[in-house]
């Protein structure tokens, strides 16, 4: 039962990191057409990495990534989510956010999740 809820807590922080990206887009600047590129593109960057790389635990990707190449991966596309939520003045939740990614993964390891 843990692990499971450890896998679907993978799926909320991987949804976290859109909603923070998109939350960041929409705040770094005054300008309308800005917000809506960054509010917009942002995440479907992100969108676009994760499913060239990572979606499914790398199953799903379309260049899979494995060993230390994965852990990369998931640093900055967590520490991502974290910066976009510290880029938008939200210090606590950034740090917060990171804390729980970092617990996830060693958990992930340590139940043999990756």
């Amino acid at each position: 039962m843990a692990k499971h809820a450890n896998a679907a807590l993978m799926f909320f922080l991987e949804l976290g990191v859109l909603i923070s990206v998109g939350y960041w887009g929409f705040t770094v600047s005054p300008h309308w057409v800005i917000k809506v590129l960054a509010g917009l593109g942002g995440p479907a960057l992100f969108i676009a990495a994760w499913a060239l790389f990572g979606a499914g635990g790398g199953a799903n990707a379309t260049f899979p990534l494995t060993g230390l190449a994965r852990a990369a991966l998931e640093i900055l596309w967590f520490g991502g989510g974290a910066l976009a939520h510290y880029a938008s003045g939200l210090t606590t939740s950034a740090v917060v956010f990171f804390a729980v990614f970092v617990l996830n993964a060693v958990l992930r390891i340590v139940w043999k999740q990756v």
